[in-house]
């Protein structure tokens, strides 16, 4: 099957920090860079884990605590750091003064041939905005965010057609006049036509469904016969 996988979309051009460059650089780099944040790598160039803008905060977000003032974060930062196993109040990060002291770790890594679907539920399971794109080795390779996600919204409809085409089992085509056709609209693939069983117009739609780029799926297709295991029951009342 044709898919968009994270070797298609993610950015390779990466800044990358040592586990004990000083915070001040940090914060230089992501302002010179224009990022929001940055991997961290240990000695070994493997990544240790991620340093971001929400990292470097904490020593302005919670000095206020520190100093009796009753600063409490967000409930939501709250519950997602006891989740995630870290302490409530940040006081580790809040006196670091390297990357290493005020990263988030582990980073949240993806590997490049993952599906972007799959990247994206990634995202939204562990409530982060990028993924470290890493080798079998947790060399860095890449970061995935969600606007390059989203790239693989824009596909031109011509391109999304052919992959759509690509993915659809040839023995779906069982009609040589007709066949199933593929029309793309917008991102939205209207499948028509016929197929040789109601179970391969289902795995024709559910490829489509499951494309990167595709948007939705409309289904007018019919079928030559149902298979087995559709054909209506019929109870003997005798």
């Amino acid at each position: 099957m044709v898919r968009i996988i994270v070797r298609d979309v993610m950015t390779t051009h990466v800044a990358s920090v040592a586990a004990g460059t000083p915070f001040k650089d940090v914060a230089e780099l992501l302002v010179r860079r224009g990022v929001s944040a940055v991997p961290v790598l240990d000695a070994d160039g493997r990544v240790a884990g991620v340093v971001s803008e929400a990292d470097l905060l904490r020593k302005e977000e919670f000095r206020e605590q520190y100093y009796g003032e009753g600063y409490r974060p967000r409930l939501r930062a709250r519950l997602r750091r006891r989740l995630a196993g870290r302490d409530e109040d940040g006081g580790d990060k809040v006196m670091g003064a390297t990357a290493g002291e005020v990263m988030s770790a582990p980073a949240v890594t993806v590997g490049p041939d993952v599906s972007t679907v799959t990247a994206a539920q990634l995202m939204d399971e562990r409530g982060v905005k990028r993924l470290v794109v890493v080798d079998d080795d947790r060399h860095l390779i890449g970061i995935v965010s969600r606007r390059d996600l989203l790239k693989a919204y824009v596909r031109d409809d011509a391109e999304l057609k052919r992959w759509v085409e690509q993915a659809i089992p040839e023995q779906s085509r069982w009609n040589d006049r007709t066949g199933i056709a593929v029309q793309v609209n917008n991102g939205i693939v209207t499948l028509s036509g016929y197929t040789a069983t109601r179970s391969e117009a289902a795995a024709a739609v559910r490829m489509a469904k499951g494309l990167g780029g595709v948007v939705g799926v409309r289904e007018d297709l019919v079928w030559e016969r149902y298979d087995r295991f559709d054909l209506p029951v019929v109870w003997d009342r005798s």
